[in-house]
């Protein structure tokens, strides 16, 4: 059988479950996931493999229209680089909520460049004859080379999705080795686990401009030592993370600890520490430091 091989971005507005889906492709988490919106900052490349096919998906920000600064900036021209640049996009929209945010992503998709419209948290909608109508009503927005509807948090459909990806593939030898499942370092990784944590604790508490630099990464056969530090624009803000007696830092810390240990598979130790840089999200060189 010929092998096919290729791109696929993965785009929707924040919250909609595309890291989610990403993840639950894969079988591994390369991207964080909260209930607060843009939580993805970088693309993050996940790669599906089997004995036919290679997928590289490629996790893209959530455009951000509510916040402007250089980071949020930079984030919507990553998105619009990505879409210029794969074989097929997948637009993910959650059931039965389709608004302005959606239409506006949709309008600045490549009229030239394949999109299959994904449809997730399925779940959300019992009434099936109701789920076509709303599927119908998208469709009429743009020619659409396929749909399909998932619930990416419960693996529903999810075979499917796959299998229609690969058909729509070009036929190319796979580009990356078989047992790598992202292009992204474990440093990044384990910022990226850090960084989910805070915003699960958080919320709406703290605002976008929160970042994790991993200062120290040191690794044994049997043990990791890494020393991350939490950037913050104000001292309020640090606070806020750190907790009384640094009770919510500690919980942070923890949670990080277990899932940087599923990811190393040994023992880790985790020093998480925060620190006050005033203004880092609109400083582009700090930016281009941080590969954002």
């Amino acid at each position: 059988m010929n092998f096919r091989c290729g791109f696929v971005a993965v785009i929707g507005k924040p919250n909609v479950g595309k890291s989610t889906l990403v993840n639950h492709l894969i079988g591994q988490k390369i991207s964080i996931t909260s209930k607060k919106a843009q939580t993805t900052r970088h693309k993050i490349n996940g790669i599906f493999n089997n004995e036919n096919a290679q997928i590289i998906f490629t996790d893209t920000p959530g455009f951000q229209t509510k916040y402007r600064n250089a980071m949020n900036d930079r984030l919507n021209q990553n998105v619009i680089d990505t879409v210029n640049t794969v074989d097929l996009i997948l637009f993910v929209v959650e059931a039965g909520r389709y608004n302005n945010d959606d239409e506006n992503i949709l309008k600045r998709l490549p009229e030239n460049m394949p999109v299959m419209l994904i449809v997730n948290k399925s779940d959300k909608i019992k009434d099936k004859l109701l789920l076509q109508q709303f599927i119908d009503e998208i469709q009429k927005k743009r020619n659409f080379v396929d749909y399909q509807i998932v619930c990416a948090k419960h693996g529903l459909n999810l075979q499917t999705l796959i299998n229609k990806i690969i058909f729509r593939l070009p036929e190319n030898p796979p580009f990356y080795d078989d047992d790598i499942p992202t292009d992204k370092s474990v440093r990044f990784l384990v910022s990226e686990i850090i960084r989910e944590k805070i915003f699960r604790h958080f919320g709406e508490e703290l605002p976008y401009s929160v970042n994790v630099e991993i200062e120290q990464f040191n690794e044994t056969d049997e043990l990791a030592k890494i020393h991350a530090a939490v950037l913050v624009e104000k001292e309020g803000q640090k606070g806020i993370l750190i907790g009384k007696g640094g009770e919510k830092l500690k919980n942070i810390s923890t949670e990080a600890r277990l899932d940087i240990e599923k990811l190393l598979d040994k023992k880790v130790f985790i020093r998480v520490f925060v620190k006050v840089k005033s203004g880092w999200a609109d400083d582009i060189k700090f930016l281009n430091d941080l590969s954002l």
